[in-house]
């Protein structure tokens, strides 16, 4: 619990900074917990994943999302529901490939941006926005990792928490 506080205290500072400036705010995590021994190439979360997905959205219960991002898959879509849902948003789906794309970065200019992707997707989407290789594929096994980027006059920081459940 001691954890979760200080999480949403600095969560909750760097929003606040980002909304008093006219920066993009990009915070990114992995799908929760996803079924793995099935033949299914699109597998729903696990309990444990479905509860981790409500965890989320009391971790950024305090952030004013403009937009969620999520993929086409159930994985995805249901990590980024409760959070989309308390905020009272429309979940806009993206394809991994084209997230760097000109048109992808013109519509969440200015934005708090919620972003749920995969463990080989996320670290080169931020290693693309931050402009050095930094972040690795996440590990299977990992779903803990909260991703902070925030663009200001053309300049990026980036930050990793450990939000762990």
């Amino acid at each position: 619990m001691k954890k979760l506080f200080l999480a949403i205290i600095l969560i909750c500072s760097i929003s606040i900074q980002a909304q008093n400036t006219n920066s993009t705010t990009y915070y990114i995590i992995r799908h929760a917990e996803k079924v793995l021994k099935t033949s299914d190439e699109n597998p729903e979360l696990t309990k444990k994943g479905k509860k981790r997905a409500i965890y989320w959205s009391e971790v950024f219960q305090h952030v004013k999302f403009d937009l969620v991002y999520s993929t086409n898959l159930k994985r995805t879509l249901s990590t980024a529901s409760p959070t989309a849902k308390s905020k009272g948003l429309k979940i806009q789906l993206y394809n991994p490939k084209n997230q760097n794309s000109k048109e992808f970065i013109q519509k969440t200019k200015g934005k708090t941006v919620l972003i749920v992707g995969h463990s080989n997707t996320i670290p080169s989407f931020i290693n693309k926005i931050i402009g050095k290789k930094k972040y690795s594929d996440i590990a299977e096994t990992n779903y803990s990792n909260l991703y902070i980027v925030t663009v200001l006059n053309g300049k990026t920081s980036d930050l990793l928490l450990k939000i762990p459940h």
